[in-house]
């Protein structure tokens, strides 16, 4: 199968070719509760789902952003179902991470109910994950202080930190909630919900290597494809929409 390539057609036709244990990565964000719509296509996730299990290797990861549609005042949880599916194939909940959108970008009525500006991003992997390449770049309020304290046990004792009494790094590990705007900019807006350069490009430096190979089964606009090359690995991408592969392969050029 040819690699660096985003393939105009179904996703599921595109990972039916693959071998299994075959991805690295995926990076992607799939249309979620017809909060965009994308010239009528939809897709079967359950399908979806099994075949993301069957390519990954063991030790990959799969990121799946989604969020939740509101309807008649509530949240339709179509996201927990989701990340349940997900581990009835055999995928382990990593990690719960919140992609927090800075502002309101919804549409629906606040007056029964506070303003959603988070997505979910949920960390799936494949057995025990094998890479992990943490961003650090959170401010410490205490950097150059000494470590003190320690980590308490069942028994109530409390075992000293491995780096007690080590001075404090004026930058700490990321944690799980990521601030990043969505794409404001109508010349940007190549697609109706355009995934963020800034966001792939973490997931993708986080949870793979150089080389190694990322697929975006709902390529759009291509931001997962463009962020993999940038970062020296390579890329598969699945696009339904020929317009959008288009588009795609004019931000790979």
């Amino acid at each position: 199968m040819q690699i660096n390539k985003i393939y105009n057609e179904n996703c599921l036709d595109t990972m039916a070719r693959m071998k299994d244990k075959f991805i690295d990565l995926t990076v992607t964000s799939p249309p979620y509760d017809n909060l965009r719509k994308y010239k009528g296509y939809s897709f079967d996730f359950e399908s979806v789902a099994k075949e993301l299990f069957r390519i990954t290797k063991n030790g990959g990861v799969v990121m799946w952003n989604v969020a939740d549609a509101t309807i008649n005042g509530s949240e339709t949880g179509t996201s927990f179902r989701q990340a349940l599916f997900f581990m009835e194939c055999g995928f382990r909940l990593h990690d719960t991470m919140i992609w927090n959108k800075g502002n309101f970008t919804a549409v629906g009525s606040l007056k029964t109910r506070y303003a959603p500006v988070f997505e979910y991003m949920f960390i799936l992997t494949k057995g025990k994950i094998k890479s992990f390449n943490p961003i650090k770049d959170r401010l410490n309020k205490s950097a150059n202080r000494k470590r003190s304290g320690g980590v308490r046990q069942i028994d109530g004792s409390v075992k000293k930190l491995s780096n007690y009494d080590k001075p404090i790094q004026k930058l700490g590990q990321r944690h799980n909630v990521w601030l990043q705007y969505p794409e404001m900019s109508n010349n940007n807006r190549l697609h109706p919900a355009p995934f963020p350069e800034k966001l792939a490009n973490d997931h993708i430096i986080s949870w793979s290597n150089e080389n190694d190979l990322v697929y975006d089964c709902f390529m759009g606009s291509g931001t997962t494809a463009k962020m993999a090359k940038l970062n020296n690995r390579n890329y598969i991408g699945s696009e339904i929409s020929e317009e959008y592969c288009k588009i795609a392969n004019e931000r790979l050029s």
